[in-house]
């Protein structure tokens, strides 16, 4: 990069800046991303080999899969407050760590209690990652830069699909000849250890704010906060939220966290019992493998990458509401459409359309809290967003289960899902739509900086 100069920096200069930052700090916060969701989906890989190995039912599985998330939810709003005052690089560290090992135990445990008992542990132990990263990317991207930042760090969610589903067939299928375990136990092992070994990564190569990022010159380190501390100022004076208080107990702030919980809702469900919808549902339980049904259920998440990506062309151009708004009324119908077929073909076709929205629907979504919301109030604000949807993590799957238990199939689960989608898709176009123009503002396309990158 050129010499800095006494000169305002133009477009194309901060361009090069922003490419800069997200190849050095996305790659490393989508790991821990990526690492969070493989781990949260792998109960629904092992789900057959866990009714066989220790008898659990699709109830008990949901519970599991829902049990996780109550630490999650008790512990995302002091873990935020934690990272913002220890840094990022050291608290996901901590996360990371600590929900490694707690996964490599989970491949010893013999009982459904004993499961139960892992899964709360985990959720204690995890609890922060995703608001803490969420927070993270407002330190380094303003409003115009954090559309498609968003976006491509959100895609780490299905490449997640993408490398938890092979990763699990592989270990059910060999684990047990390559360490003398069942296939699940193995799987368990294996991911407890590579998340170990991201958080040794995050520790060494992560900064905490650009000004510790050794790779950017200090020009350029001048130049991103200018920007930041610019665009602060001018939501402040637009009406946004700076204290903790006043997000916590702000009407706003909980009408988008029950439009996020109702967003996520259409995700969790997906994640844990697709495999076996794909066996049951489509009608082939006694032909479809367990094995097959995994990698089949990675191929939704391989479509919801493309589509993320050109829809953030799009969302570019549009505001909030609109570009989150569109691909969730897609997840919705593509429920509707798996509810109505037991085609294979169809099956899998619908689940592609309702996971490329809802997965699509999750960036977009999160370009709207920090136009409201700053400093102190960022970080407890997005941690209670996304606790409270979090709480969809242990209701979507625990009602999924139980509706199966109850009805012998998925589809009247399904249909509770679509239903919640669009409730979620009436709360943003209300209470969405008025946050969005309460806090009205022009991006910042030409900030007044003193240095020039070129």
């Amino acid at each position: 990069m050129a010499e800095v100069t006494a000169l305002t920096p133009t477009d194309d200069d901060m361009r090069r800046v922003w490419r800069k930052v997200g190849i050095r700090i996305i790659p490393l916060i989508g790991l821990a991303y990526v690492m969070s969701y493989v781990d949260r989906a792998n109960l629904g890989y092992v789900a057959p080999s866990l009714n066989k190995s220790l008898g659990i039912t699709a109830g008990q599985l949901g519970l599991a899969s829902g049990l996780f998330f109550i630490g999650y939810i008790l512990v995302e709003i002091p873990s935020n407050m934690m990272l913002r005052r220890f840094g990022a690089r050291k608290w996901i560290t901590r996360i990371l760590v600590s929900w490694g090992l707690v996964t490599m135990g989970t491949a010893a445990v013999q009982s459904v209690v004993q499961l139960y008992v892992m899964r709360v542990l985990l959720g204690f132990a995890e609890a922060g990652l995703a608001a803490g990263i969420l927070l993270y990317m407002t330190f380094w991207f303003p409003r115009r830069q954090r559309g498609w930042a968003m976006s491509v760090f959100f895609i780490m969610i299905p490449l997640s699909g993408i490398i938890g589903s092979p990763l699990a067939a592989a270990m059910l299928s060999w684990g047990e000849r390559l360490t003398g375990y069942a296939g699940w136990r193995s799987l368990f092992f294996t991911e407890g250890l590579f998340t170990v070994l991201s958080g040794a990564l995050v520790y060494l190569l992560l900064p905490d704010r650009p000004a510790d990022a050794k790779w950017l010159t200090p020009q350029e380190k001048d130049a991103i906060q200018r920007r930041l501390t610019l665009e602060t100022a001018q939501q402040n004076a637009h009406g946004a939220l700076t204290g903790m208080r006043q997000a916590l107990s702000s009407g706003r702030v909980w009408m988008l966290s029950f439009a996020f919980f109702a967003i996520v809702f259409g995700l969790y469900p997906i994640a844990f019992f697709l495999p076996t919808m794909i066996a049951t549902l489509a009608g082939n339980a006694s032909t479809i493998s367990d094995v097959s049904s995994v990698l089949l259920a990675g191929i939704p998440s391989a479509i919801a990458i493309v589509a993320m990506l050109a829809w953030a062309r799009v969302a570019a151009r549009r505001s909030v509401v609109f570009s989150t708004a569109i691909p969730l009324a897609f997840g919705a119908v593509g429920l509707l459409l798996a509810t109505f077929t037991h085609d294979d073909v169809l099956f899998i076709g619908a689940f592609c359309v309702s996971v490329s929205g809802v997965y699509t629907a999750m960036p977009q979504f999160w370009r709207l809290p920090p136009l409201c919301l700053t400093g102190a109030a960022a970080a407890s604000g997005i941690a209670l967003i996304n606790s409270v949807s979090n709480a969809s993590g242990f209701i979507g799957p625990y009602m999924t289960g139980a509706i199966a238990d109850a009805t012998g199939d998925f589809t009247y689960a399904l249909l509770a899902i679509a239903l919640m989608l669009a409730t979620g898709l009436v709360i943003l176009l209300t209470a969405g739509r008025k946050a969005e123009r309460a806090t009205a503002q022009e991006p910042l396309d030409q900030p007044h900086d003193t240095a020039k990158i070129g």
